[in-house]
């Protein structure tokens, strides 16, 4: 029995926890700013594979980051006055993502771990192939 026994996960865990989870976040942070992807593109995988996370808690974990992180850089680009923003598209936009967020949170908990990853997985491919295929 160790000192930290009566921590949830034990020190060494909590450790890896804080200090993947930063690395995770900035490398989310980065590419969901430079890319507007969001970070998930980012923080699901890494969630999955490095910390272990089954694919639906690594999916709400990141919904949770993404708000974080999305509010972040709409500051920066606010205070800036980039005038990148296009108000009335971010309006329309939400509206829709919100409504389906908040309904397919739903279908995401009735599906499994594993069609979920699949669902990703594929997401990730197709996405990836039209990028590369842009001229």
């Amino acid at each position: 029995m160790t000192n930290d026994d009566h921590l949830p996960y034990g020190l060494a865990h909590l450790m890896k926890i804080l200090i993947t989870g930063a690395l995770i976040g900035i490398a989310a942070g980065l590419v969901g700013a430079l890319c507007g992807v969001g970070g998930g593109i980012i923080t699901v995988p890494a969630f999955v594979l490095i910390l272990g996370m089954q694919q639906k808690a690594a999916v709400a974990t990141s919904l949770a980051v993404v708000v974080v992180s999305g509010i972040s850089g709409t500051l920066n680009h606010i205070t800036a006055k980039s005038g990148l923003i296009d108000w009335k598209l971010v309006a329309i936009t939400a509206s829709g993502a919100a409504l389906a967020a908040w309904f397919g949170s739903d279908l995401m908990r009735q599906l499994s771990n594993q069609h979920l990853t699949k669902i990703f997985g594929i997401l990730l491919i197709v996405a990836g192939v039209r990028m590369l295929m842009i001229k």
